[in-house]
């Protein structure tokens, strides 16, 4: 007849050895079961010159006895107090070492948040700090697209003819969709105030001018940054995590000429083939809109968009749509090569590299609009 063993309970002595408190851990530590009290074994540390941690007739143990290991541990260290757990089982001594080896990270209180003004300086601080690697940045880029333009720059022209195929002809199905919709409520916002003058002819000259000088442009750029600008973030961010970057600049290859420059010109060369490809599909939709709506016919439509337009419209659209790619290209590589090493910052430098490409895109068009008017262009 088995007789049961009754298994003994975790209990932890505080013992004396000359200057040194012994802190002995026995029986089994079970999550769930009773746990000894920490107060003794805690309260024995401040009256103490060293600290040794031991085992005696220890059994079966899990997280339990770890937690309340590192509990006294911290406490000692906090109370300046040397701790010796080199006489623990080597599991449990290789644990508290691992446990140890990263430094706990202090969460603020709650309710105690910083407040705007500190949050907005420590901002511009860090913005500061960024500055000089900003600068290096863009001079390298400028340095390989003058190499570029002299045959002189380093890269694959098979990844270049590549990057030209995905940033131009691949992009043409959701560039015809956004311009198309556009051009469409262009053509309906501006049709309802010119039919109460009978002047529906004139929808003509509001889609031509507003399509092909400014809405193809930023509509072209918006669709490029969300689409493109993500994209090379998130290439140069993997390329990051795995180390591929380093390797390139071990080898001694030039990582800007090898994989920004090639991005930066295949979209900027696009830009004006798509942007002027997003004001046709604009101005057409608009003639539906007319034709249809508003009988307008597509003749008429044709000579007053003809009447309306002028070499000067398409120079400044086509101007403004590559400025805008260009800015899109240096956002999502400059976002790329700043990506950290893990998957979270991939996903944050993807993010960082379309809203900064919309904002970009927003200054820059306000300053080339004003610039434009002033220049009577």
């Amino acid at each position: 007849m088995a007789v049961a063993v009754p298994t003994p309970t975790a209990a932890v002595s505080v013992r004396q050895d000359g200057a040194t408190t012994l802190l002995v851990f026995s029986g089994n530590w079970r999550v769930g079961q009773p746990l000894p009290d920490p107060a003794p074994a805690l309260s024995a540390i401040g009256g103490t010159t060293g600290l040794r941690l031991t085992a005696e007739r220890l059994g079966n143990w899990d997280s339990s006895l770890l937690a309340f290991v590192l509990r006294i541990y911290d406490a000692a260290i906090a109370g300046g107090q040397p701790i010796d757990c080199q006489q623990l089982p080597d599991g449990l001594a290789r644990l508290i070492r691992l446990a140890r080896a990263v430094p706990r990270v202090e969460r603020p209180p709650a309710g105690a948040r910083t407040g705007w003004l500190a949050r907005l300086g420590h901002t511009a601080v860090d913005r500061w700090h960024r500055l000089p690697d900003l600068l290096a940045f863009i001079g390298e880029l400028t340095l390989a697209v003058a190499r570029f333009f002299m045959g002189r720059a380093r890269y694959r022209q098979g990844e270049f003819f590549w990057l030209i195929e995905e940033t131009g002809p691949r992009a043409l199905p959701i560039v015809s969709l956004i311009s198309f919709l556009v051009g469409t409520i262009l053509a309906y916002m501006g049709a309802t105030q010119l039919a109460l003058f009978g002047a529906q002819i004139y929808i003509a000259d509001l889609v031509g001018i507003g399509m092909v000088r400014e809405i193809a442009a930023l509509m072209t750029g918006i669709i490029l940054a969300g689409r493109t600008g993500a994209a090379y973030a998130a290439q140069l961010g993997t390329m990051q995590v795995n180390e591929e970057i380093d390797a390139l600049r071990t080898l001694g290859i030039p990582v800007i000429e090898f994989l920004v420059l090639p991005r930066v010109m295949a979209l900027t060369l696009m830009a004006p083939l798509l942007t002027l490809y997003a004001s046709v599909v604009g101005v057409g939709a608009g003639a539906l809109v007319a034709a249809m709506v508003y009988d307008v016919g597509f003749n008429a439509y044709y000579f007053q968009t003809v009447a309306a337009l002028s070499l000067p419209h398409f120079l400044v659209g086509l101007s403004k749509g590559t400025v805008y790619a260009a800015l899109v290209a240096f956002a999502g590589c400059l976002c790329g090569m700043r990506c950290g090493r893990s998957a979270q910052a991939v996903g944050e430098a993807t993010t960082a590299a379309v809203v900064l490409g919309i904002l970009l895109i927003t200054i820059s068009a306000a300053l080339l609009t004003i610039a434009f008017q002033r220049l009577e262009i």
